[in-house]
């Protein structure tokens, strides 16, 4: 649970681990949340306008969720949907007799269990647009903008449709380039998502000149933008004003035939996830350009951010928290996609690593030890085949996966782990390695492997008795 706990704190947004009862009766079982991250358990337990909590109960890992919202016929299908069919959902409910609406995504998670399935629930509530705001914006704009932007919703493919709407955007808006720029200032990186240029308008795509240090100007947008929600470059003299405070910037800027320039933050949930903007326009229309933009970072904004935290959810779903290979549930996964025949090759090897003497060291030196050695015996799996699948099949069992590599290179890697192997101070498997120059079955090579791996654990036990597991 310690685990899953560092997990789930691990998200920006609100979020737990749910577990929905197994049944086989057809009735939906009880649905638990089991963890939840401190942003979701403030979120609980947030006080009212009387300084009185909104819920009867504080937070208690297990608790049944009806204690904390009313009984939801639609939420406990996503739930059962995604914890129990182990299908990834992403919905929005919007509560009776309320002005919000909740938008939530659940991942399924491969945690054996024979009562209960489970899976994350990360969500974001925000309040709906109120026609007084939308009052503000142009009816031309605002139906402009928003016949576009609603192709977002329920995009198949986020990145063709995202540059569809960015071209849309720059002829709407009547400018030479449109750009998405994705920024993450804690690791110092920046990307274009998209971007699009009017032909035979002699501007460049900043594609053309993105280096690593492009983030330093992204960051100093953050600076020209603090006191207020966009920055505006109409004339030479705007541009003048930029050359003085970022000259750097501005050469950039020249480079680009950059004449005029507005820019906005994509921000979502108080998070800067980048910067979109239009340059080389009609600055007749700046303020109805304005307008377009802080319209379309609504929507381009809250896809993004659906679409990074998809990506990030699917990538921990599929990853062993412990040790960084993959884990169980994309094992399963990956078998069925072979055996269904979406997997080609020509060549097959499979290998069961199964990790020496982890009872005696969590029993001698307690779990925290023994999460070492799991962790230092995926490094050295990940060290030996570092171009194959690495999967952590259960408890001290690894699998690897290799395709269309020479027997004989395998061979010696499988040699060399089984020699280091015989240093039980350090770590050590038994191993089973099967390999099929024809390809053949997935599920016959990890048949054979397993045959094989127990044979060699149960030699090195003839070895080293004292490494035996203690029932």
């Amino acid at each position: 649970m310690k685990d899953l706990q560092n997990f789930i704190e691990q998200f920006n947004s609100m979020a737990c681990i749910l577990s929905v009862e197994k049944r086989n009766d057809g009735i939906a079982g009880t649905i638990r949340i089991e963890l939840a991250n401190k942003r979701y358990i403030e979120f609980l337990q947030k006080l009212n306008g009387n300084g009185k909590s909104s819920f009867e109960t504080k937070f208690e890992p297990g608790s049944n969720y009806e204690r904390f919202m009313p009984k939801a016929l639609n939420f406990e299908r996503c739930c059962h949907e995604c914890a129990i069919e182990q299908k990834p959902v992403q919905a929005f409910l919007q509560p009776e007799q309320s002005n919000i609406q909740i938008s939530m995504v659940l991942l399924p998670l491969g945690i054996e269990d024979p009562e209960k399935a489970y899976c994350t629930l990360s969500q974001e509530i925000s309040e709906e647009i109120q026609p007084s705001e939308e009052s503000k914006l142009s009816a031309e704009t605002s139906k402009s903008v928003l016949k576009t932007c609603i192709k977002l919703r329920g995009a198949t493919n986020l990145q063709k449709t995202m540059d569809e709407v960015i071209e849309d955007i720059r002829k709407i808006c009547g400018a030479s380039y449109c750009c998405v720029l994705l920024t993450n200032f804690n690791e110092h990186s920046c990307s274009v998502f998209s971007d699009s240029v009017k032909v035979n308008s002699h501007h460049r795509s900043i594609r053309d000149y993105l280096t690593e240090d492009f983030v330093d100007y992204a960051k100093s947008w953050l600076h020209l933008l603090a006191r207020s929600s966009c920055l505006i470059i109409k004339n030479k003299e705007d541009l003048e004003t930029i050359k003085q405070q970022y000259p750097n910037w501005h050469t950039s800027l020249t480079n680009a035939n950059v004449e005029s320039l507005v820019l906005l933050p994509l921000e979502y949930n108080n998070v800067i996830l980048g910067f979109i903007w239009v340059s080389n326009f009609d600055v007749s229309n700046t303020l109805s350009i304005k307008e377009t933009l802080e319209l379309t970072t609504f929507f381009v904004a809250s896809e993004i951010a659906n679409y990074q935290l998809v990506g990030r959810l699917e990538l921990l779903s599929n990853m062993d928290l412990l040790t960084g290979v993959q884990n169980r549930n994309s094992m399963n996964n990956r078998v069925s996609k072979f055996i269904n025949g979406t997997v080609q090759y020509k060549s097959l090897a499979v290998i069961f690593a199964d990790l020496n003497g982890l009872k005696p060291v969590n029993d001698e030196f307690g779990h925290d030890a023994g999460d070492e050695l799991l962790k230092n015996a995926a490094a050295t799996l990940k060290s030996a085949f570092n171009k194959s699948e690495i999967y952590r099949a259960g408890g001290d069992e690894f699998l690897i996966i290799i395709l269309d590599q020479p027997k004989e290179d395998i061979e010696a890697k499988v040699k060399k782990i089984r020699k280091d192997s015989e240093d039980t101070d350090k770590v050590s498997f038994s191993l089973g390695f099967y390999y099929n120059e024809k390809g053949g079955d997935i599920r016959t090579a990890m048949h054979e492997a397993d045959i094989r791996m127990y044979e060699d654990k149960k030699q090195f036990y003839l070895r080293h008795p004292e490494k035996r597991k203690r029932l």
